[in-house]
């Protein structure tokens, strides 16, 4: 008998055998695969197995959990789970949706269907060259073969839970780092074919050395490699348990495990990232310490040095180790040369603080796998605002974060009729008012001026000249992108108890102090069904009653995942479940709008984008008030402030009623995420954008990619021509993209990650006129993206873009030293003139409450270069410095 067990942390204690064996079979029957004696059977010859193996030895956590993980893949998915593993439409005689709303407890299990047993391409070359696989190797090849080449290299990069690097054996399939670099590394896809200590040889699958002039080899370590445990059947399994495990009794979350896997296998719902990648069940997870939102909005920091850098720096790193993205309102800062009253100096200004989450953001991509993001974002009133727009094309300011200006329509107001804006600031130095600045300041001036308290006014502008600094810096580098921040607050859905104060990195959602992001999609082009033929192609039509389903699948998905996900915050979770925020979103609309042969952002295609997400809309809202009467509200809904929100007016009566006599589950539904790596995993177009191109170029952490659209292939006319139905981003007219945009704002109770893409010959009067057109339809925001307009591209048309991105990488890195050799050579001159004019005995004391040091008001030159130091550049763009003396 096993005596002790070592838990995941190290600790060691007295082992039970009774409380091992419900353990196990409780998280077998969750996953609604085995019944209470099978469950009970298998558990007692898996602790069973275990003791016979550690007779004199003392088995880890981790060692249940794998055999636990093999009981589970040995187990059929077509037979366990009893959907199908097919894209064939299961059943066209399915109820209407509005008749089956009160059914969402039991949703309908389809007939088992079993897979045609084949192997995939890449089984067969390896065979051919007698390359030996193991069975890790060879049912990932084969269950994964629904993606391309990028597809499958996304999902076992990123998706998949890797097992230990020591694991590694002969024939193992592994993720390898064929090049290391901290900004374009590249990964590639192996088997291995020997083991020597940690050294590997790889038959390389994909990648320049999976060719005949390598050999197909690599060489390389165990520290270079990951090796993936799951096959995208693996992974639908995994997360589809482990959302239903939610659920408050065995049967519902069988039902539901079911329900969710038929949407994930048919590709109806993708989750985002973070959900794929950590979405588990059990308290001895491997995944278990693993956030499930993509994104966060952290509180504005309180104008001190200490919550800078203690609190907003200290949460911004933690959520970004984990993985999330964060988003700042920087506007609660002190404006530049504003009085430091505790150090006797200047304030270096919000903007210089925003500098350092930029650059800690930066510390944390090169350290790890997943590079951070972060959005910063600035009022129109702040006093920094015209440093703030330019502060992206100043080399080595805020080169790792994107930044946004929060417009209010106060100031869009004042830009119509050519009058002036002021720029002001809480008066802070106003003795009577220190208290309450350093309790309650937290950026909203105008809560500060409803309450009657004092305003400093430190420049009066003309508007239209701050807007026009706005289009010419965004025409020049893309950003800043605008945030109609009070519109946002009029029609959010939490107007009456939570106010929208910042965006995340992709601007898709905004969000309140702690609010996160909870995202899914539902992949618009899986909803068609071919309905004939014609010479030109197949013929499809929208499969309503798929897409109904499935909005009402993805939205329950989200809300369990909110009770799933770890919190490391307290302060999320409280926020969270107060509201219960998710995110449905979209992804594909460009590839179904082909298929539908309509032209994207023609008069045609906004009459069915209009259609198609009133009708996503409706679903949503319906779907989340019958969850309410069988779960509860979300804690803070009040239902007359609830049904004043903007957007909900905007609804058909039948939704208000609707919410009016079941309440309603959570507090906004809908949220159009970019989906770039989902996206691209499934070879669709990404989020509601068209696609780029049909033939293009992609940089990512994967490294430098070809992508053709398999789209394409099948219309292509005789004379190479594509129909005109085919429209890349760069091809359309940037005001087409903006009224797409308005069309699915008009059904959307969060925001849009959406890029307006125009042609390097776009003049900033261009800008100018489509800003206002954004602003005029109805959207929350936009950002244009001028053509070549940065010097790095993560799509491009270009082959040599690659090589353009390392050389303009180099450059960067290179004026960044020298700009932090130039600012040290300052302040060591800085610092020996203060120790002549002060006495060092005799510092100025710093009370709580003050922000930042005095900053020399005169910045240095960051073009002068330091004689004592060497920089040197590797063949990977590392950068090198030697310094003499």
């Amino acid at each position: 008998m096993i005596e002790k067990i070592k838990l995941s942390d190290g600790t060691i204690i007295d082992f039970d055998y009774d409380k091992k064996v419900e353990s196990i079979s409780q998280s077998l029957k969750s996953n609604g695969e085995f019944s209470t004696e099978e469950a009970d059977s298998v558990a007692q010859n898996v602790v069973n197995l275990i003791s016979e193996k550690f007779v004199s030895a003392v088995p880890s956590q981790e060692d249940f959990d794998q055999l636990v993980k093999l009981v589970l893949r040995s187990t059929p998915a077509e037979e366990a789970n009893n959907v199908p593993e097919t894209t064939e439409n299961p059943s066209n005689e399915q109820p209407a949706p509005e008749n089956n709303y009160n059914n969402q407890t039991e949703p309908t299990p389809e007939p088992e269907q079993k897979p045609e047993e084949a192997k995939c391409e890449d089984v067969r070359k390896l065979e051919a060259l007698d390359i030996p696989l193991s069975e890790q190797g060879r049912r990932i090849l084969e269950e994964s073969d629904v993606f391309d080449e990028l597809g499958r290299s996304i999902f076992l990069d990123r998706y998949s839970i890797k097992d230990k690097r020591d694991s590694i054996e002969m024939g193992d399939l592994v993720v390898a780092t064929t090049k290391e670099d901290p900004k374009f590394p590249k990964k590639d896809i192996g088997i291995v074919k020997a083991v020597s200590g940690d050294k590997l040889i790889l038959h390389m699958i994909t990648g320049v050395h999976a060719d005949q002039a390598n050999n197909y080899e690599f060489n390389t370590t165990i520290w270079q490699t990951d090796r993936p445990l799951e096959s995208i059947r693996d992974a639908h399994k995994r997360v589809a348990r482990a959302v239903a495990s939610i659920e408050k009794d065995q049967e519902l979350q069988g039902n539901w495990a079911k329900e969710f896997l038929y949407h994930l296998q048919k590709k109806h719902i993708q989750p985002a990232g973070r959900i794929m990648t950590g979405a588990s069940s059990g308290e001895d997870a491997y995944t278990k310490n693993l956030t499930l939102f993509n994104c966060y909005v952290i509180p504005s920091p309180k104008d001190s040095r200490e919550s800078i850098i203690k609190e907003t720096l200290y949460q911004m790193t933690e959520i970004m180790s984990r993985g999330g993205g964060a988003g700042i309102n920087i506007s609660s800062l002190r404006p530049r040369y504003a009085y430091v009253k505790g150090v006797h100096g200047k304030s270096s200004g919000s903007v210089s603080w925003g500098g350092i989450f930029s650059y800690a953001t930066g510390l944390i991509e090169q350290g790890g796998s997943r590079r951070g993001a972060l959005m910063l974002m600035m009022h129109d009133w702040h006093p920094d605002i015209e440093e703030f727009i330019n502060a992206k094309r100043v080399k080595g300011m805020i080169e790792n974060a994107n930044i946004s200006v929060l417009v209010s329509d106060k100031f869009m107001d004042a830009v119509k009729v050519d009058d002036t804006w002021t720029l002001e600031f809480p008066d802070y130095e106003n003795d009577e008012i220190k208290t309450v600045y350093e309790e309650e300041w937290d950026g909203n001036l105008d809560e500060w001026k409803k309450n009657g308290l004092p305003t400093k006014v430190y420049k009066t502008v003309r508007a239209r000249d701050l807007w026009n600094q706005i289009v010419t810096s965004a025409h020049a580098s893309a950003e800043p992108g605008i945030v109609f921040i009070e519109r946002y607050n009029k029609l959010s859905n939490s107007h009456y108890f939570n106010q929208i104060i910042c965006t995340n990195p992709c601007g898709e959602q905004g969000l309140p102090a702690w609010g996160v992001c909870n995202l899914g999609h539902l992949y618009m082009a899986s909803f068609l069904k071919q309905v004939g033929e014609d010479q030109d192609g197949p013929l499809y039509d929208i499969n309503w009653e798929e897409l109904s389903r499935a909005a009402k699948a993805l939205n329950r998905f989200l809300d369990n995942v909110i009770d799933l996900t770890p919190y490391h915050f307290k302060e999320n979770e409280d926020n969270q479940k107060a509201e219960r925020r998710v995110g449905c979103g979209t992804l594909g609309l460009g590839e179904m709008l082909i298929k539908l042969r309509l032209r994207y952002g023609s008069s045609e295609s906004l009459e069915l984008i209009d259609k198609v997400y009133k009708f996503i809309c409706e679903e949503m809202y319906k779907s989340s008030c019958i969850l309410a009467q069988e779960k509860g509200s979300f804690p803070q809904f009040d239902t007359e402030r609830f049904l004043e929100s903007g957007f909900v007016q905007t609804l058909s009566p039948e939704i208000k009623n609707i919410i009016r006599e079941k309440g309603i589950r959570n507090v906004t539904l809908i949220t159009q995420a970019p989906t770039g790596t989902v996206g691209t995993m499934l070879g669709s177009s990404t989020g509601i954008e068209p696609y780029y191109a049909f033939e293009f170029y992609q940089q990512s952490r994967l490294g430098f990619h070809k992508v053709k659209i398999p789209l394409a292939k099948s219309y292509i006319n005789e004379d190479g021509t594509l129909p005109q139905y085919f429209v890349t981003a760069l091809e359309m007219d940037p005001e087409d993209h903006v009224k797409v945009q308005a069309a699915v704002q008009k059904w959307t109770d969060s925001s849009i990650s959406k890029t307006a893409n125009a042609p390097e010959n776009f003049t900033k009067e261009d800008t100018r006129k489509l800003y206002e057109l954004a602003y005029k339809l109805g959207c929350k925001g936009v950002t244009v993206y001028r053509d070549k307009s940065r010097s790095e591209q993560i799509l491009s048309t270009d082959k040599n873009t690659e090589q353009k991105n390392i050389e303009s990488a180099q450059a960067t890195s290179k004026e960044s030293l020298v700009a932090v050799e130039a600012s040290e050579s300052e302040e060591k001159a800085s610092e020996e003139t203060e120790q002549v004019s002060q006495e060092p005995e005799q510092p100025s004391p710093e009370p709580e409450g003050e922000p930042q040091s005095e900053t020399p008001e005169v910045p240095a030159d960051p073009t002068e270069d330091s004689a004592a130091c060497k920089i040197e550049f590797d063949e990977y763009g590392q950068m090198k410095k030697s310094c003499s003396d």
